[in-house]
């Protein structure tokens, strides 16, 4: 059985038996991966959990995601961070992914304090990031989930 049979497709098919529209599973699935790429590290969890709770959207499918999600999260911190400093018109820091997890690793409240302001920039490009992403992953998610709907005889 391939990996992505097991990881990906067999829980969708578990998720529809079970009474979830495909429509719930996409937006599940749409908010796991924009909200897991957040450049603040640790605060995916909470954003997908708050999500789930407000949306009524099965929390370990969007928390699954969102932890799939984490090499992506840690690629696109620097691209988050410039795209700040830039957005803000601010000098560029000398960041680096490997020196930000140093730095986590060594002293997290340190850390916390001395990236204060990048994150903050981070932050915005990707709350734009967000409001752009959502709605076209969501339909680019929905249309193989209606398929398994159909085909697997899940609810639709």
């Amino acid at each position: 059985m391939s990996f992505w049979r097991r990881r990906i497709v067999d829980p969708i098919v578990a998720l529809l038996r079970q009474g979830m529209t495909p429509e719930k599973i996409a937006l599940g699935m749409a908010l796991g991966l924009t909200l897991g790429v957040a450049p603040m590290i640790g605060s995916t969890t909470i954003l997908c959990a708050t999500a789930a709770f407000a949306l009524r959207l099965n929390p370990a499918a969007i928390q699954i995601v969102n932890y799939l999600m984490s090499p992506l999260q840690l690629a696109m911190l620097i691209p988050f961070i410039r795209a700040g400093e830039w957005l803000y018109g601010v000098a560029r820091s000398p960041l680096t992914a490997s020196r930000i997890l140093q730095m986590i690793q060594t002293n997290m409240w340190h850390a916390i304090v001395t990236l204060w302001s990048a994150t903050m920039h981070a932050m915005t490009v990707w709350v734009f990031f967000v409001g752009l992403a959502v709605y076209p992953v969501y339909w680019l998610l929905l249309i193989p989930i209606r398929t398994l709907a159909r085909t697997r005889g899940g609810a639709e």
